[in-house]
């Protein structure tokens, strides 16, 4: 379910108000799915009980779903979580531009995707923090749970979709390395990236995301990709200059003479990727840029009621 539509991402003018109608959405969504357990236990409400005051009642839950909750609050934060997205120029594929049909790319997807969980974190007395990466770890804010700390951090997010870089690499092993480092309470790490980095650094990356556990974070990798295109190799069989958006190389060919070499390449990584995480401890999940919202936030709940 696309929560919201590839219209409204357009121009991403206002963060906040996309990111509440995603949990909105979900929320709602919950409501009337067989999760309907979930949203007792994850959200700021529970099921109302006969005789209790009905001051903390929430009405617009009532109006959509016809049953009564009441409004939870709880003073402690329950929770730390770390979200981190890679913002090298290989996330802002594919390009949006004024003219182009798509309006989401890895970055954006990313960007509004945290913005979201950022939110459900926030009614959840939750506390969050950012790091953005791309050669170096740029911004790693302590988690707060405060809402002018959101506010903050959804600028840090609006700057980066305002602003794409081109020709920017990716040192993802390093920068988790150093994330690993600085987060010194045990956390959720939640993690954005397509996990495109120098083939002959695989195992660093291995490494860097073993690092991340040995501290004793939880760690889900969504790892970001447009399916279509980057797994799949959905091209038409036509001339195309294929750009590389870190180094600025290219390649001139038709997309038939490369497809399954590409393919069955591109897939035994994703395969190894998926067999490391599983090895680590680390959830992994594909994040199909194409596929909306809906799995981010419906794995990370699962992943926080497990955590207790």
């Amino acid at each position: 379910m696309q929560l919201i539509d590839n219209e409204q991402v357009r121009n991403l003018g206002n963060f906040e108000l996309l990111a509440q109608q995603v949990v909105e959405g979900f929320i709602i969504g919950l409501h009337k799915s067989p999760f309907h357990g979930f949203s007792v236990e994850f959200a700021e409400h529970r099921i109302y009980n006969q005789g209790e005051p009905m001051k903390n009642i929430d009405w617009k839950v009532f109006a959509r779903t016809n049953k009564m909750y009441t409004k939870r609050y709880e003073e402690e934060t329950n929770l730390r979580c770390q979200i981190v997205i890679d913002t090298s120029s290989s996330m802002y594929f594919p390009e949006v531009t004024q003219t182009s049909d798509n309006h989401v790319n890895k970055l954006r997807f990313s960007a509004l995707a945290a913005a979201s969980l950022m939110n459900l974190l926030k009614k959840q007395r939750d506390a969050f923090g950012l790091s953005l990466f791309d050669e170096a770890v740029g911004i790693h804010t302590r988690p707060k749970s405060s809402t002018t700390h959101y506010r903050l951090l959804l600028t840090y997010l609006q700057q980066l979709v305002e602003n794409p870089t081109r020709k920017v690499k990716t040192a993802t092993a390093t920068a988790l390395h150093q994330i690993a480092d600085s987060i010194h309470r045990r956390s959720l790490v939640v993690i954005f990236s397509d996990m495109f980095d120098e083939t002959e650094r695989e195992e660093d990356l291995f490494a860097a995301l073993q690092h991340l556990k040995h501290a004793k974070h939880e760690v889900i990798l969504f790892h970001t990709v447009d399916k279509g295109k980057e797994i799949d190799f959905e091209f038409e069989n036509r001339p195309y200059e294929f750009i590389d958006m870190e180094s600025g190389e290219s390649v001139k060919l038709q997309p038939n003479q490369v497809k399954e070499y590409y393919v069955e390449q591109v897939t035994a990584y994703q395969e190894r990727l998926r067999m490391k995480c599983l090895q680590y401890g680390v959830d992994y999940v594909e994040a199909d840029i194409n596929a909306g919202f809906r799995t981010v936030l419906q794995q990370y709940l699962v992943k926080r009621n497990r955590m207790g």
